[in-house]
């Protein structure tokens, strides 16, 4: 699990951890999780896809309701959690962990910059 701590966030309650080699690795706050409940359903974006960041790039469907997911930076999908295909829960069981959604390749990693700290991103949950 990594520390969230040290994560960027957008205020779509997504979050993203850089890896070596510029990757950056996307999943849902421990939040947003909860918002959503018991998840049943993920319907993951393909590898190869490009998206703007804030577009819709993939669905989250749970008990109580169906919920967008949304780019947090320009790029192209490179990999997706294909665990999540017949064990959604994982999202709700370690969102910061195995449950995380996709990577992508960033058109430009500098623009995480332009995300939120964690301590911005709580500071956001109280607003």
């Amino acid at each position: 699990m990594s520390d969230p701590s040290s994560l960027k966030y957008a205020e779509t309650h997504e979050w993203v951890r850089p890896e070596d080699g510029g990757e950056l690795t996307v999943g849902v706050t421990e939040h947003a999780q909860d918002l959503l409940g018991d998840l049943v359903f993920a319907e993951l974006p393909e590898v190869g896809q490009r998206f703007a960041a804030k577009e819709e790039c993939m669905l989250l469907e749970s008990v109580k309701a169906a919920s967008d997911i949304y780019m947090p930076v320009s790029g192209e999908i490179s990999a997706i959690n294909m665990a999540l295909v017949d064990e959604p829960e994982l999202i709700n069981q370690q969102p910061f962990g195995d449950g995380w959604l996709f990577k992508i390749h960033p058109d430009n990693v500098a623009d995480i910059d332009g995300l939120l700290s964690a301590e911005a991103y709580e500071k956001s949950l109280d607003e």
